[in-house]
């Protein structure tokens, strides 16, 4: 039995995992990151069963790095789940009013509740969270508007849990990046390792970028690599296309060339591309990217 293509190592997941349960009894409103790129392969299989009953407010980040169109059809998808999402760009501040407004409304209902009951109102306590590198330390600072987070590309970096006053209104759990203990579902799992959303797991770069090149090529996105490298992929697989790819352009060096490829993509040098689209949405986006 082979293993799977990528691992993590769910050690520090259980212990973050049972810190942030037991947080989660002390806040209010849950706000959820996810990448808007891969907004359901960024979905924690337990949030439903976390957040319960508490306020959510789901937050699609680098809204920068998918197109327009891809922006329009998952806000009409979420919406009908009853759930409208926000979309921000934490690396340069873009749509951070809006959650700290939907946080706020969560607040002011949560102390019309306390008045009612004769209490006195008192901040709304807020909680980030979502997977490790999905952007949620910019986030925070951009809602703190100081750098009280530490914020690196690499994954997992937030390990602590911690309170910030965001203002009088608003306090704020900084949560490490969760992760599911367990990911059977590999596609999901290959492209949260495209997206670099996956803290410390172990996979292989040369399987990560030839996953990259189908799915592209699948979405009808072929362009973005003949544009960016001067090689067509049509009639290659995403395995040939990379292994031709080294032998044209970086003297055959097939890793380094898998690199550069999830380099690129993660930096949006290849353009703005969604990984995925809702549902029902996934032919029509094919056949109208191919039309």
């Amino acid at each position: 039995m082979t293993s799977p293509a990528i691992q993590w190592y769910p050690g520090h997941i259980a212990k973050a995992e049972k810190a942030l349960r037991e947080q989660l009894k002390l806040v209010d409103v849950v706000l959820e990151v996810r990448d808007a790129r891969i907004p359901l392969a960024t979905e924690h299989p337990q949030i439903n069963q976390w957040v319960g009953s508490k306020g959510r407010v789901l937050v699609l980040n680098r809204l920068d790095m998918v197109p327009q169109s891809a922006r329009q059809q998952w806000t009409e998808w979420f919406q009908a789940q009853g759930q409208p999402p926000l979309f921000t760009d934490a690396q340069h501040g873009k749509g951070i009013d809006a959650v700290t407004k939907a946080a706020q409304a969560v607040g002011e209902s949560m102390n019309q509740r306390r008045r009612d009951r004769g209490m006195l109102p008192r901040p709304v306590r807020a909680v980030v969270i979502g997977f490790p590198n999905v952007g949620k330390s910019a986030l925070i600072n951009r809602l703190l508007k100081r750098r009280v987070v530490e914020s690196a590309r690499r994954a997992g970096i937030t390990r602590q849990l911690r309170w910030v006053r965001i203002s009088d209104q608003i306090e704020l759990l900084d949560a490490p990046g969760v992760l599911p203990s367990r990911l059977t579902n590999q596609d999901a799992a290959f492209k949260l390792a495209i997206c670099d959303d996956i803290g410390e797991a172990a996979y292989d770069n040369q399987r990560v970028a030839s996953s990259l090149i189908d799915l592209l090529k699948q979405l009808n996105h072929e362009d973005a690599l003949l544009n960016r490298y001067d090689f067509d992929p049509a009639d290659k697989t995403g395995e040939g296309y990379l292994h031709g790819l080294a032998q044209q352009k970086y003297q055959d060096d097939v890793e380094r060339t898998a690199c550069q490829i999830l380099n690129d993509f993660r930096k949006g040098n290849l353009g703005a591309i969604a990984l995925e689209y809702p549902p029902s949405n996934e032919v029509s986006h094919q056949t109208e990217t191919s039309g």
